[in-house]
């Protein structure tokens, strides 16, 4: 039997007819598909196809008089606010060629071929004339490879399991006394709310193409609720039935409710290089997966304190640069050290093959070395084209070795390790006594204290490993402490960052 298809392969050539549409168009792209693209070789595929434009799929964007096509690529079903965005930019432009690409399956052919001719009759009657001309096309645009072998579906990525109090709940809310669930065990799809039986659909939708795609008969496993209902779901799927009677391949397909391991998404205990660049370095906008790296040490700018937004940041996608990329696949495994490590041999070979001179030094890598073998190729412009995937892993690594957030890591760690030693040797509130003093309003905290932010990621924490605990008089006074000073330094914060905004939004009900 042949090998499974490369992962990575499938999802770069999903999008080989998404280009085969975008010569003289201007090209409309929502944020989950441009991360997608991001990662199977960015915007510059478009432009190399004979894109004449791209820009974000927005109500405000529009083409221009000199631009008669447009190439839409969406995440989505064509539905709902997805076709009024499209309809206003067609209703503000002028074009005569109209593409529609989803990366939902519409769903049975005959259901399929119904609603692209729907749509394809809307999109000549926006443009203005029947006679103009209109195409409605779905490709599995769904995963963005990291790696070969680390796929992620930015489209899903506010997908979240069912808690089992709130969405319990709100479940049996609206449902007779003697119907309501008892657990969240016997819910199944269609007692969910009407938008996110949609999300789940179009998730098992994308995952029965990408198998198709890759040859492969599925055996699903499942650990947790929603992740049952997924699996279920799956498996009972019709278009996948002719799938699996014709595939080459066998695999397992597990999902796992994220939140039955809340303490591996919050603790610090991971030693890996990635995960800090991730979580310190500010994300690229729009994107969930990659940062933006400040590349002014590139430069000869010299940094006053208003260059922001100047110079284009730079990320740890590099897949079109084979050694960057090969780098990149090679410290998402390895520990901070060793990871480090490798930078800096990469860096100097680099710098050898360039010629250029660099002085060696042993023992302990700092960013400030780093930076030093980034400044080396400065001067040289050829070099630094040749080099500049690297160059920007290596500034990554730099400047989140350097960040602040970085340096109380091991606080994090010292205070994870603490929780872990008392949990079960005394009582809940003594723990979250001893998380009382550390949250100070802003105008309290140095440097080294924690923010909000970062109080509730140990509150997350701490309630994790704690598992079942009694609730008593001494526990909710406590609680009720804690909650009073975090709100209070809430409130005293200038701005909230974005997570701590949803998290406010979401429990005042905005």
């Amino acid at each position: 039997m042949s090998a499974v298809p490369g992962l990575a392969a499938f999802c770069v050539k999903v999008w080989e007819p998404v280009l085969a549409k975008a010569r003289r168009a201007v090209v409309f792209i929502d944020s989950p598909c441009a991360e997608v693209l991001h990662w199977c070789g960015g915007f510059e595929q478009l432009l190399c196809a004979g894109a004449s434009n791209v820009k974000e799929f927005s109500s405000f964007e529009s083409g221009d008089s000199q631009q008669p096509k447009a190439l839409f690529v969406v995440s989505c079903p064509l539905r709902g606010r997805a076709l009024e965005i499209i309809k206003d930019v067609v209703s503000q432009s002028s074009f005569q060629y109209c593409v529609v690409v989803t990366a939902v399956s519409p769903g049975e052919a005959t259901e399929a071929r119904n609603l692209c001719e729907h749509i394809e009759d809307k999109l000549c009657e926006w443009m203005g004339n029947m006679n103009f001309t209109a195409e409605v096309m779905w490709a599995p645009l769904l995963f963005a490879p990291l790696s070969p072998y680390l796929l992620l579906a930015p489209a899903f990525c506010n997908l979240f399991p069912l808690l089992p109090y709130q969405d319990l709940q709100a479940l049996n809310r609206c449902r007779a006394d003697k119907k309501r669930f008892p657990a969240l065990g016997d819910v199944d799809i269609h007692s969910l709310p009407q938008e996110l039986q949609l999300h789940l659909k179009n998730l098992v939708s994308c995952l029965n193409q990408f198998l198709e795609g890759i040859g492969v008969r599925e055996e699903c496993y499942s650990v947790g609720h929603l992740s049952r209902i997924i699996a279920a779901e799956l498996a009972n799927y019709p278009q996948a039935r002719n799938r699996r009677k014709i595939a080459q391949h066998k695999a397992s397909l597990v999902f796992i409710d994220r939140t039955l391991d809340l303490t591996g998404a919050v603790g610090h205990h991971g030693d890996n290089l990635v995960e800090k660049i991730v979580s310190v370095l500010p994300h690229l906008p729009g994107h969930t997966n990659d940062v933006m790296v400040n590349m002014e040490e590139l430069t000869a700018l010299k940094d006053c304190g208003e260059l922001n937004g100047i110079v284009a940041p730079g990320c740890l996608a590099q897949p079109n640069n084979p050694a960057a990329q090969a780098l990149w696949e090679c410290i998402l495994t390895m520990k901070q050290k060793e990871a480090v490590l490798e930078v800096r041999r990469h860096l100097v070979e680099a710098a050898s093959r360039e010629k250029i001179p660099i002085k060696m030094s042993m023992g302990r890598v700092t960013p400030e070395q780093l930076n030093t073998y980034v400044n080396l190729f400065k001067e040289n412009g050829q070099a630094l084209e040749n080099h500049c995937g690297l160059l920007q892993i290596a500034l990554a690594t730099a400047q989140a070795l350097k960040h602040p957030q970085c340096s109380k890591w091991d606080n994090f760690l010292a205070f994870e390790r603490l929780v872990l030693q008392t949990t079960g040797k005394r009582e809940l509130p003594a723990v979250l006594n001893q998380l009382y003093p550390m949250i100070k309003s802003h105008k309290e905290r140095t440097d080294n204290d924690y923010t909000p932010e970062d109080i509730i990621v140990l509150l997350v924490y701490v309630y994790s490993v704690s598992g079942e605990f009694q609730v008593n008089n001494e526990l909710e006074m406590t609680e009720a402490q804690v909650k009073k000073v975090l709100i209070q330094s809430l409130c005293d914060e200038p701005e909230l960052s974005s997570p701590v905004q949803r998290m406010t939004e979401t429990c005042i009900g905005i």
